[in-house]
């Protein structure tokens, strides 16, 4: 029985790490979103400070491990075997939950989802001793801390609120006052702004980062308190002579040390407080293991007072901790994700746009418009003209190299008003998320600066709504998943534990691994346009090439597996044809959005080419329409189960699909290939067109004397008319892709081109 145990404690552990890795993966996004988006120094520097805050916060947070202990539930209600129970479930769960949002790019709050966690298992196991013993849900609040989860709940709504609306009001002053030309008037304002913004972070770092360190005393957290005010003024008085100091006698921009401290006290600020989210139930377990061991008592009997004790962890763990943190820092590629997540609906530069409009962006959008258009009436033109001089961004030079998404004044308002927020918050004992607070205070502040224009608002809006709708999400899933696990733990034992683990580590290599496709799938034109440069036509030929091979073959596999699905009856295949087509509209789209600043980067001499590129997206979208009318026509037939192709249909179908796939196939090849095209090779294949185009007319007349003789019915008849018509089209349409690169190509002026492919393709066929 001990051993068993010994082996769930050693599990926690485990999980533990593995909780820190994923952890670590989601919050990195509110210490770094400002120093990297700003590009205040180099990205090893910003991971520098970042690591020291999160190393030094680590061993500060010895005071906080009392949350995973019995802030949530009563211990003294609950026997060892269910205290373990309830632990294991937890970690599991925070595990898959954290892994599952690190996945798909958005941030979420740790401290929600573990407290959730903690408050579905613990209920789930309450539920179940309550009805054994026959007691009313009145008897709830003897197992349970109900108040902390409203507390929690109440507080992610008004953090929310609060932390957008300040956010946008001080980064509203905040560019009034300097502009974005802020380094002339930096020289006058410059120190006091950058002293009121580092007296906040002083003053979070004194409330969020020392007040449960382990080597504070409770007199000194009171003195602290009781001399507030005289902090400070101490600090601001301080702050604001060592900038003017710098500003006067030194060419060093000042908003920098505010962006680095503000960097450096959030991080120490996580580690401090959130480091219980992560490792506070497994040395619970522990602990509760120890106590047990002590006891000689049976697992089943001991009840769980000694966790109502007040405990300090042993500094070692919490170093061994803050270390895997700095790592995973260093390391994660998801941590990078949830960054760029947070940057894009920030930024204030152009580019392509995460997040699809929804029906609530494009209300609220429309609806904000109206209201701020009548507000300005009442304003005089000439304020209005004076103002908006101060929200005019810098123009972006041609050549600049990856451009930052926001300016240092933007930088230092949200981590000077995160910091604020989160302080004041804590010093009136006021629940909030670190993760909500900073993120929305970004937000806020890129709707102040402007960064949402027209073109963008709906796209950042639905960003917005979506990350917000997962934060409560987050709650629900975590309260019902660790519900549905401890309740399997408690049935099934070990076997259980097994399970669940196999399945947790099954979730995060599939999700790791796909995480990783996705990340490797960026596109050269991505690559390319994010580098800043100006596109030479060699580069321009180079991502049209690219561009055109991908969707041919993504419009010949689409139409290959929906016409076998369809001829075979298959529902995978079918299944298969809609992912082909929404990975071709997927790609359409980022095309769509590269191609401003593909033409607007291109050279001098590239105009024609630039061009070009407009055609091709044309021509994707006329591809991409046709392939995809042919899979709704089959992925109609086969769902609604509709009489399949006689057999004289099936061969004429399939012959066809052959003829118009191979076509489509080689061309994707030869113009992927980046060869110049000659005159002779294109007029070999625009007759090989030709010769399918009769096919298929061929095949049109032979399924009109089919219907005269009645041997095909009008549902299947106009099936394959529309098959035909599509596949006609799609041939047609990647001749005139053949075309194009035909009047393009001899202006490249390569060396060597080498055969030349669409003669060689011809002579093979």
């Amino acid at each position: 029985m001990e051993n068993m145990y010994l082996v769930l404690v050693i599990v926690l552990f485990a999980l533990a790490i593995t909780d820190l890795v994923v952890g670590v993966s989601n919050d990195a996004v509110n210490f770094l979103n400002s120093a990297i988006g700003s590009k205040v120094t180099s990205m090893r520097t910003i991971m520098i400070v970042a690591s020291v805050g999160i190393f030094i916060g680590a061993t500060f947070s010895s005071g906080m491990m009392e949350v995973a202990r019995k802030s949530i539930f009563h211990p003294e209600a609950f026997t060892f075997a269910e205290i373990m129970a309830v632990f294991v479930a937890v970690m599991l769960t925070d595990i898959i939950l954290l892994d599952f949002f690190n996945s798909i790019g958005l941030p979420t709050s740790t401290t929600v989802s573990i407290v959730f966690e903690l408050l579905g298992a613990a209920t789930t196991v309450a539920l179940i001793k309550m009805t054994a013993a026959d007691e009313g849900l009145s008897h709830l609040s003897s197992y349970i801390n109900g108040e902390t989860a409203l507390t929690i709940v109440s507080g992610i709504l008004l953090s929310v609120v609060i932390a957008f609306v300040f956010g946008a009001l001080i980064q509203y002053l905040s560019r009034i006052l300097f502009s974005f030309q802020y380094e002339k008037r930096l020289k006058y304002f410059g120190s006091v702004w950058g002293g009121l913004a580092l007296t906040a972070m002083t003053y979070f770092l004194i409330i969020k980062g020392l007040k449960h360190a382990s080597f504070v005393s409770d007199a000194q957290n009171e003195w602290m308190k009781e001399h507030t005010l005289t902090i400070l003024g101490a600090s601001l008085v301080l702050w604001t002579l060592i900038l003017q100091l710098l500003a006067s006698f030194t060419k060093f921009n000042i908003l920098k040390i505010v962006v680095l401290f503000g960097t450096f006290a959030l991080a120490m600020a996580f580690a401090g407080n959130d480091l219980v989210n992560f490792i506070g139930v497994p040395i619970a377990g522990m602990e509760s293991f120890f106590s047990w061991r002590a006891s000689n008592m049976s697992p089943d009997e001991l009840m769980m007072t000694s966790l109502a004790e007040p405990v300090k962890t042993n500094p070692w763990l919490l170093l061994i901790a803050g270390l895997i943190m700095v790592l995973t820092l260093w390391g994660s590629r998801k941590a990078r994700s949830v960054v760029e997540t947070s940057l894009k609906l920030s930024r204030q530069n152009e580019g392509a746009e995460r997040f699809r409009p929804s029906f609530f962006s494009q209300t609220l959008v429309r609806f904000s418009y109206m209201v701020s258009s009548a507000l300005v009436k009442g304003i005089p033109l000439k304020t209005l003209e004076k103002i908006d001089k101060n929200f005019q961004p810098l123009p972006l030079a041609k050549t600049e190299k990856d451009p930052v998404a926001f300016d240092l004044i933007r930088a230092s308002v949200n981590l000077a008003v995160a910091s604020m927020l989160i302080s004041l918050a804590t010093s009136l004992k006021l629940p909030l998320s670190t993760t909500y607070v900073t993120f929305m205070v970004a937000m806020g502040a890129s709707l102040a600066d402007k960064a949402w224009g027209r073109d963008s608002a709906v796209y950042r809006v639905a960003g917005v709504v979506q990350v917000v709708a997962g934060w409560f999400g987050t709650a629900l899933i975590a309260f019902t998943v660790c519900s549905v696990f401890v309740v399997l733990i408690l049935l099934f034992g070990m076997y259980a534990v097994g399970g669940l683990m196999a399945l947790a580590i099954l979730l995060m290599v599939r999700s790791h691994i796909s995480h990783n496709k996705e990340s490797d799938k960026t596109s050269k034109m991505d690559k390319m346009l994010a580098n800043n440069d100006t596109l030479s036509r060699r580069n321009l030929h180079e991502m049209m090439a690219r561009d055109v091979k991908k969707s041919l073959e993504s419009a010949r596999a689409a139409m290959s597996d929906a016409f076998n699905g369809l001829m075979e009856e298959d529902l995978t295949l079918i299944r298969k044809s809609k992912k082909d087509i929404r990975k071709l509209t997927s790609r359409n789209e980022r095309t769509r959005y590269h191609l401003f600043q593909l033409i607007k980067r291109s050279g001098e001499d590239s105009n024609d080419l630039s061009t070009a590129f407009v055609k091709v997206f044309d021509l994707d979208q006329d591809l991409a329409q046709s392939a995809e009318l042919i899979v709704k026509a089959c992925v109609t037939h086969i769902e609604n189960t509709h009489a399949p192709l006689v057999p004289s249909q099936e061969v004429m179908v399939r012959s066809v699909a052959d003829q118009v796939g191979n076509f489509i196939g080689q061309l994707a090849v030869v113009l992927g290939s980046q060869k110049t095209i000659s005159a002779e090779s294109l007029e070999l294949y625009l007759g090989k067109k030709n010769e399918i185009l009769i096919l298929i007319e061929d095949a049109i007349q032979s399924q009109n004397e089919g219907i005269r003789l009645e041997k095909y019915n009008s549902r299947n008849s106009l099936l394959v008319f529309s098959l035909l018509m599509e596949a006609r089209d799609l041939v047609v349409i990647a001749a005139r892709f053949a075309k194009l690169f035909a009047s393009i190509s001899p202006e490249l002026e390569e060396k060597d081109h080498g055969p030349d492919p669409l003669l060689t393709v011809a002579s093979l066929n």
